[in-house]
Order: C-alpha cells, then structure tokens, then sequence
C-alpha cells in the first residue's frame, strides 16, 4: 500500500520556518541545502520518524508560481513507480516530471492531480521517513483489532 511520506512547504525563509518547528514541535533537522544558482531550490528537509517535512525555496516552478507561500505538495512513497504512474494517468493524474530511463536511486515522479493538486511519488523514502512496510499506529476511528495490529518492520536495504 503506498504511503504518505513527505510534505513540502514553500517558503520565502526556510531557515527561519524551521526554527519555529524544530524547536515548537521537536522535529530533527535531517539535511540543508544552499542557494545553488538560478532554477535551483533549497532549503532544510525535517523529519518526525515517520514524515519527511521539507521547506523549501523553489528555484523552478511546478504550477504555483515562484511566489507562492504554504504547503506546496505531498509525497508518496509506493512499491513500484511506473506502475502507479501509468494508473495515476489513466485517472486522469497528468505527469509533467517522470523518473528518467535508468535513473538509480532517490527520484520524484511529479503530477498534477485534481484542482492542479501537485503531488510526487517514489519508490526510495525521504530522507527521515519510514520506508513501506515499517510498524505503523492505526489510523483514529480504526477497529480495535486494526489498532493492536503492527506491520513488521523493513530491515534496512531491503
């Protein structure tokens, strides 16, 4: 089942943002990057164990403008990109980003869904998110027998 791991939000000092929710909220500063030229982001990517939270300066637009302020897009970590892209597509999801021929490793596959929702997927977690399969809490409202149950753990490079 694919998984909610990252949020982006797009911000005109993401230093100052993270300030406020490292030390608010207790999220551990996972990396940082710096301004690296025109049409490049940057920003501090936070992270709760299970969610990465990036904060970022976009250097390219995706739809929102370069101006825009607030959460930008999510992220879904799944077990097979190409597969969830092509139904994604078919469900009407437009792909204006996709994971290039023999591309190894970490990459966002981008869409636009509903509304121009911006949203990516990707089958290598976020830095500081947990990888599919790891031990999750039910979702609130589930069954009882759904809340005691506990997925085993990912062992790493798997």
């Amino acid at each position: 089942m694919a998984k909610l791991r990252h949020i982006a939000i797009a911000g005109g000092g993401p230093l100052r943002d993270r300030r406020i929710l490292q030390a608010g909220l207790r999220f551990v500063e996972i990396r940082r990057t710096q301004p690296a030229g025109e049409g490049k982001s940057y920003g501090v990517f936070l992270s709760d164990g299970t969610l990465n939270m990036a904060i970022l300066r976009f250097g390219w637009d995706q739809g929102h403008g370069l101006d825009f302020r607030g959460i930008h897009h999510f992220g879904v970590l799944v077990d097979d990109v190409d597969g969830t892209a092509d139904k994604l597509e078919a469900l009407g999801a437009t792909c204006f980003a996709r994971r290039p021929e023999g591309q190894q490793g970490f990459y966002e596959t981008k869409f636009h869904g509903p509304d121009k929702v911006l949203f990516d997927i990707t089958d290598h977690p976020w830095g500081g998110s947990a990888p599919l399969g790891a031990a999750e809490a039910a979702p609130a409202g589930a069954s009882k027998s759904a809340r005691h149950r506990q997925k085993t753990p990912a062992k790493a490079g798997s």
